[in-house]
């Protein structure tokens, strides 16, 4: 019984330290990119008919972490983003400096439409655990 007891302080010390660490050590991230690709063969496969879907309806970035998005195009065709024409090959990076929520148009998606949130970088001990928690959230289901 007294080893399980151990055992359970171990584990809390150690989530302890893990929260801590996620609430005060500062935000770092490789790249303020958010990167993402338009395959090759997306305009093709929905002139076929079928449903294509390669870019999320919202995408989430964060001022000071994640606020460049990198629209790169590997199709064949150019794809319309806001007032900026993407050719085949090419790359656009549109960072941002406000916090608010976009819309653009978009060729590439869907619906014909891209939503853009764009958060404050986490000020509060629990909003960099959120942070973190949501990037390796997202990281894992890639």
């Amino acid at each position: 019984m007294k080893l399980l007891r151990a055992g359970s302080v171990a584990v809390l010390g150690v989530v302890a330290a893990v929260a801590a660490w996620a609430a005060f050590a500062p935000l770092a991230v490789d790249s303020r990119d958010e990167p993402f690709v338009i395959p090759k063969g997306t305009w093709a496969r929905r002139m076929a008919g079928n449903k294509v879907e390669i870019l999320p309806p919202r995408i989430d970035l964060t001022l000071g972490l994640n606020d460049q998005l990198l629209l790169r195009n590997l199709d064949d065709v150019p794809q319309q983003f806001g007032p900026v024409l993407v050719m085949p090959g090419q790359s656009f990076r549109l960072p941002f400096e406000r916090a608010a929520t976009y819309s653009f148009d978009c060729t590439a998606h869907a619906s014909g439409q891209m939503t853009i949130v764009v958060a404050e970088a986490p000020a509060t001990a629990w909003e960099r655990i959120r942070w973190r928690w949501d990037r390796l959230r997202k990281k894992t289901r890639a």
